[in-house]
């Protein structure tokens, strides 16, 4: 049975993701306190408007091949419902191609606003497998519709069936996140990982991984240190990184318990205590410039809300 609504107008703010989070590729990811917001009202007429402003306005594609107008469109497909005409506005917080989950701030924000304009035929966890399908993985569209941080699981053997975890974020851990004046694509970074590991490899990642969980719900100094390690891919990315090394060595001299890449890169997070990170700001920032490279640098909470309409 069809669902119908009277709302003509919706406005979705999403939160930026970090993903991978060290040892947690493809599958743990953090919502952080970085933003995009989408506004859409439907049309009398037909067509499709599409208004972009902030940060790198003039990259993003204004017609029916934007992303948010795709997930948009996708949610009305598979409700087997007409899509209306829409005018969207594009307030853009969160930076493209940088490792920060800005396709699945699009992705979410499409899906849920479409969700509400048809009058919610889909339930939160329908409209999050959509996401997934379309982003092919969970830790970056997971933590963005629902905040803080997320594990996902599939359950049983089917990949549409997916276990979300809730991992507690001790509120003393921030996060700092360097995000570097050029780019790497999601494409480019996935073709330097290997087809196959070995089994010490596999065995590291998955004790590394539950200690990152410990770590993260105690801030215990050492447990977090050595958990964010990894070698499933940050040790074949970091190389289409420059400067990699010389701000990883700044962040752990300045007091972060260490160093990661956040989603596929470039941006690198540091975590570490609310103490230190000023400091830790401070040092990722100089070690950059001393090789040229400017950035972006802040310390960033996580955001507990994820994706918010009204």
């Amino acid at each position: 049975m069809a669902v119908f609504s009277h709302i003509t107008h919706i406005t979705v703010k999403v939160p930026a993701t970090t993903a991978n989070l060290g040892p947690g590729f493809d599958c743990l990811g953090a919502a952080l306190k970085l933003y995009n917001k989408f506004e859409f009202t439907t049309l009398d007429v037909s067509g499709l408007m599409i208004e972009v402003y902030g940060m790198e306005a003039g990259r993003v594609q204004t017609d029916e091949s934007n992303l948010l107008y795709q997930s948009f469109v996708k949610l009305y497909q598979h409700i087997e419902q007409t899509v209306p005409s829409v005018k969207i506005r594009m307030k853009l917080g969160v930076p493209l191609s940088r490792g920060l989950g800005s396709s699945a701030t699009a992705i979410v924000g499409g899906l849920v606003a479409a969700n509400e304009l048809a009058g919610r035929p889909l339930s939160e966890l329908e409209v999050m497998k959509l996401a997934i399908a379309m982003e092919g993985h969970p830790d970056n569209v997971v933590p963005a519709l629902l905040g803080g941080c997320r594990l996902a699981a599939t359950s049983n053997t089917s990949n549409n069936c997916w276990e979300i975890g809730d991992i507690p974020w001790h509120r003393d851990i921030m996060a700092v996140v360097a995000i570097p004046d050029f780019e790497l694509s999601t494409s480019e970074a996935r073709k330097v990982l290997p087809a196959e590991i070995s089994r010490d490899d596999a065995i590291f990642n998955i004790s590394h991984l539950g200690l990152l969980l410990r770590g993260l719900a105690t801030n215990r100094e050492e447990w977090l240190k050595a958990a964010l390690q990894d070698k499933l891919h940050q040790p074949y990315r970091q190389a289409l990184i420059p400067g990699y090394d010389a701000v990883n060595t700044a962040a752990i001299s300045a007091g972060a318990y260490g160093m990661v890449i956040s989603g596929a890169g470039p941006t690198l997070l540091a975590l570490v205590d609310t103490s230190k990170a000023k400091e830790v700001e401070i040092a990722m920032k100089n070690a950059w410039l001393q090789k040229g490279i400017t950035s972006n640098v802040r310390i960033v909470d996580v955001d507990m809300q994820g994706t918010t309409t009204f």
